[in-house]
């Protein structure tokens, strides 16, 4: 039986992937346009293109996308929207679902891929991280992205969760922008994407339905740099309870 779970695991990946390969080829075309623009227009004409193909997409691949909470974001405002990381799946499933135009910060490695790169570059904020340099030219360009009026998308954990912890200690830089710019941190809780893509299993996945679930916001107005630790262990607090309670029902 596990002989045939495995089989079936990597039959579905390489099915997935071309699927992948061939919507993305779709796309290719009006990013690559759209990409010309500046912003805020780039980035809601790309949210409305990547929600779009994403929302074709993981159907076709049956792993169709549940939204709760879309009522927590106020018309004509933004956040700082904090995500828990715990596959490669993560952005395209979080980035389309957040109800209005957002950026979020990618590692610039991910940029040189043929293709692939113009659009990942077009939904992003890159930074090399090897770079102190790039790291906080980073922060200034998060600044521009919320004072644009766009969300900014980050996942505090850093990497993706590859621990037996619900969620990993998050790191200041998500609290540190949103105070600086004082704006409201929207939490987002993820389930099942380390399901359908583990982090330890390469070549192999599973179809699942996958959740997005945002939380109320955590207000920052009248907030200091001095507030930053109380901040972040607010919002990490928030979403491992929820994480904890909602885990079983949903898997």
């Amino acid at each position: 039986m596990k002989v045939i779970r495995n089989i079936a695991g990597y039959v579905y990946a390489v099915y997935a992937l071309l699927l992948f390969v061939a919507t993305l080829l779709v796309v290719f075309v009006p990013v690559w346009v759209i990409a010309r623009y500046s912003e805020p227009t780039r980035a809601r004409l790309v949210h409305r293109a990547f929600r779009i193909w994403m929302g074709v997409y993981m159907p076709l691949i049956f792993c169709p996308v549940s939204r709760r909470g879309k009522q927590h974001f106020r018309k004509g405002e933004n956040y700082v929207v904090v995500i828990n990381h715990n596959s490669l799946m993560d952005i395209p499933v979080s980035s389309p679902w957040i109800p209005g135009p957002n950026k979020t910060l990618a590692k610039i490695e991910m940029s040189r891929i043929p293709l692939f790169g113009v659009i990942y570059k077009a939904g992003s904020i890159l930074v090399d991280r090897k770079k102190e340099s790039s790291r906080r030219e980073s922060f200034g360009l998060m600044d521009d992205t919320l004072k644009q009026g766009i969300h900014l998308c980050l996942y505090p954990e850093g990497t993706r969760n590859k621990t037996e912890k619900p969620i990993q200690p998050f790191y200041d830089g998500a609290f540190v922008t949103a105070i600086r710019a004082q704006k409201p941190v929207m939490p987002g809780v993820l389930f099942n994407t380390g399901t359908v893509l583990p982090h330890d299993s390469k070549g192999w996945a599973r179809p699942k339905r996958l959740h997005i679930h945002f939380l109320e916001p955590v207000p920052t107005a009248g907030l200091t740099l001095n507030d930053v630790a109380a901040l972040k262990e607010k919002v990490y607090t928030m979403m491992e309870t929820y994480y904890i309670t909602h885990k079983n029902e949903l898997s």
